[in-house]
């Protein structure tokens, strides 16, 4: 199959999945914080590997992606009824936490930047108490 084919229904697989997730579902372990990232879908289109963020707690993420492959099955048959091709592939979910990453070296880096500007601050502020000799110059 044509690489931009498989890559289209990954695409499309990404948003029913989505969908899904949001609207379809009524299982209270998933998390609200819970993203479709990408979707790689196997050549022979047997299967797609489903790549999701859960923005919270580790056990949120646990729990959200415990839920998740327990209704497999019934998304991937949701996701068939939408696609509209001979086979569709089966759905495999997997954790991911590059955006949970990205989000932690941003805080770094603001406040790597915060403290940057705090020492510029000090060094440009004259010092308030500065030590005087009896010839009356500044050390």
């Amino acid at each position: 199959m044509k690489p931009y084919r498989i890559e289209k229904i990954a695409s499309v697989i990404q948003t029913l999945v989505s969908e899904i997730i949001h609207d379809g579902l009524q299982d209270p372990r998933i998390s609200v914080f819970t993203s479709v990232t990408q979707v790689s879908v196997s050549p022979d289109l047997e299967w797609a590997k489903v790549h999701i963020s859960v923005m919270g707690s580790e056990g949120d993420q646990e729990e959200t992606m415990a839920a998740l492959a327990h209704a497999a099955g019934h998304i991937t048959s949701m996701v068939a009824r939408e696609l509209h091709i001979r086979q569709c592939p089966r759905l495999r979910f997997v954790s991911d936490v590059s955006l949970k990453r990205a989000a932690e070296i941003m805080r770094v880096i603001d406040e790597n930047a915060r403290e940057m500007e705090r020492d510029a601050a000090r060094r440009a502020s004259p010092d308030p108490n500065p030590i005087v000799h009896d010839g009356g110059e500044e050390e």
